[in-house]
């Protein structure tokens, strides 16, 4: 299997909605091959040119459309694929991707969606095609450009946003709320309007997100350690959340970074080969 990744900023007038963009090509040869997608604190909009199912729970292969996207996981959601794929993919805050397309927000975690973005999926498909990748992403870059200078920004939303992100997930709410001038209710009313989520829920997945991306760059960290780091009240509790959201102990995970160290870059990508 040869894997390929590369990562874009977001141009400066789009960072307090996209974190950036990326694109990831993977072969696989002709055997179908099933990928793990782990949580973590964004929601992805995916454009993708090849082959590629969801798993749902009873273990059917579900065409998806694209683009489509995939909100705020609470757990590892399985993908397969044959020969190559090609993605695209921009990463959203949770709490600006909806305005941003002007979508009602979703709990959903593999969420398809009616927008005339998906009038894009010809044109960036002719442009990977060509190997023209830069070209594909400067195009999306330019149609999220002129979609977010028509979206009031919620200023609100933006400081809560860069305060929880800043304090790596471990802020209480009340001080999220104090950085963002509001009181935790209207915080916690628009946060769940704009998200689908509450401010806790996406704290959670933010603090889960360090964790599992350290244990990757360095397998051998100490847990309690990163407990006291990411500000866990200990090990056992760290360890809770670990699992539930990664369906694994951070020590089997870091196993798991240790072999696969050998053969990519330290940089964790969601799509983990199983």
């Amino acid at each position: 299997m040869h894997h390929h990744h590369l990562e874009f900023d977001s141009p400066s007038a789009l960072r307090d909605t996209i974190k950036c963009f990326w694109y990831d090509r993977r072969d696989v040869g002709d055997q179908v091959s099933s990928y793990d997608v782990m949580p973590d604190g964004y929601a992805e909009i995916i454009f993708y040119f090849g082959s590629l199912y969801s798993i749902p729970a009873d273990g059917s292969l579900q065409p998806l459309p694209s683009p489509f996207m995939m909100g705020l996981l609470n757990q590892p959601v399985s993908f397969s694929t044959i020969n190559r794929l090609e993605i695209i993919g921009v990463r959203c805050f949770p709490w600006t991707v909806f305005d941003l397309l002007g979508l009602a927000s979703s709990k959903k975690e593999v969420h398809f969606f009616e927008h005339p973005v998906a009038r894009l999926q010809s044109s960036l498909s002719e442009l990977v095609k060509a190997g023209r990748i830069e070209g594909a992403i400067s195009q999306l870059q330019q149609y999220f450009l002129d979609a977010h200078s028509h979206v009031a920004a919620n200023s609100m939303l933006a400081k809560a946003g860069v305060a929880m992100r800043k304090a790596n997930g471990s802020m209480p709410v009340s001080e999220v709320a104090a950085a963002a001038h509001a009181t935790v209710r209207t915080l916690e009313r628009n946060f769940k309007q704009s998200s689908g989520h509450t401010v806790k829920d996406v704290s959670g997945l933010i603090r889960f997100e360090q964790v599992r991306n350290q244990l990757w760059r360095d397998p051998d960290a100490n847990i309690a350690g990163l407990a006291a780091e990411f500000g866990y009240a200990d090990q056992a509790h760290l360890s809770k959340e670990f699992k539930r959201y990664s369906g694994a102990t951070p020590a089997a995970f870091a196993r798991k970074a240790k072999k696969s160290q050998l053969s990519v870059s330290k940089d964790f990508v969601a799509f983990v080969q199983d």
